[in-house]
């Protein structure tokens, strides 16, 4: 008799590691605000935190959403529930996620904007400082100006894990990825007039070094607030209790 066809640990962990934190622009994996993962025959429980009690609703509500969606594409995953520890707000959050209540059903008359902008304010950001990390790199290994940046396409830029974000920044807003597309554009994809470039790509550096300085930050905090409790590392806790193989 063949065995019953179940997700692995693997196969949360990788899902988990697609949903990254809306500020900071990196999984969340990688940031240790998965705290734990727990396997059941049932599903899936998962429990994220965060540097503080006091991080934003809105951006923990997108993170923890987006988690809950990433789980529940995982094949064969069975129940998926996700649960905001330690946060000021994590009951309204879990009851919810929970209840499937979305954002406006989760927050009321609080959820002063909407997700989609909100969403799409952290999307900016990322793709900013993508571009940036890319015409920087090309600017020190080729022999091109900043004056010649509004020519650059995507075929220019060298592969690697640099120009893999920008794509990924590229298409979470909408833009083209055709190696023909002009890489340093705006948020709707219209080239940077020659004479603007300058000051763009300050304020994109700006943005960029903002946003690697706050993940630095927040480990820090994460790292002090969890220190004499449990293990603040990229690995969370797994703890697998399933009474059945998975394939």
């Amino acid at each position: 008799m063949t065995a019953a066809v179940v997700c692995t640990e693997q196969d949360v962990l990788i899902a988990l590691s697609t949903v990254a934190d809306p500020e900071l622009d990196e999984p969340i994996t990688d940031l240790g605000f998965v705290r734990s993962v727990t396997l059941d025959d049932d599903g899936v429980t998962v429990h994220l935190r965060l540097p503080t009690a006091f991080c934003s609703p809105n951006f923990a509500y997108l993170m923890a959403s987006d988690a809950l969606d990433a789980l529940r594409l995982v094949e064969d995953i069975g129940e998926v529930r996700v649960l905001l520890d330690d946060h000021h707000d994590s009951d309204k959050i879990n009851a919810g996620l929970a209840a499937d209540a979305g954002y406006v059903g989760t927050f009321g008359s609080e959820a002063e904007e909407s997700l989609h902008e909100l969403r799409r304010t952290f999307r900016s950001k990322a793709h900013a400082a993508a571009m940036e990390r890319c015409v920087e790199a090309h600017l020190k290994t080729t022999d091109v100006g900043v004056n010649e940046i509004y020519r650059l396409t995507l075929s220019d830029l060298a592969p690697g894990k640099a120009k893999a974000a920008l794509l990924r920044r590229r298409i979470g807003i909408g833009l083209s990825i055709c190696p023909a597309s002009r890489v340093f554009v705006d948020d709707d994809g219209k080239r940077i007039a020659p004479e603007s470039v300058p000051m763009r790509l300050r304020f994109a550096k700006s943005v960029r070094i903002s946003m690697e300085g706050n993940a630095h930050f927040c480990r820090g905090l994460l790292a002090t607030r969890y220190a004499d409790s449990e293990s603040v590392g990229a690995t969370p806790r797994i703890t697998n209790l399933r009474t059945r193989s998975p394939r």
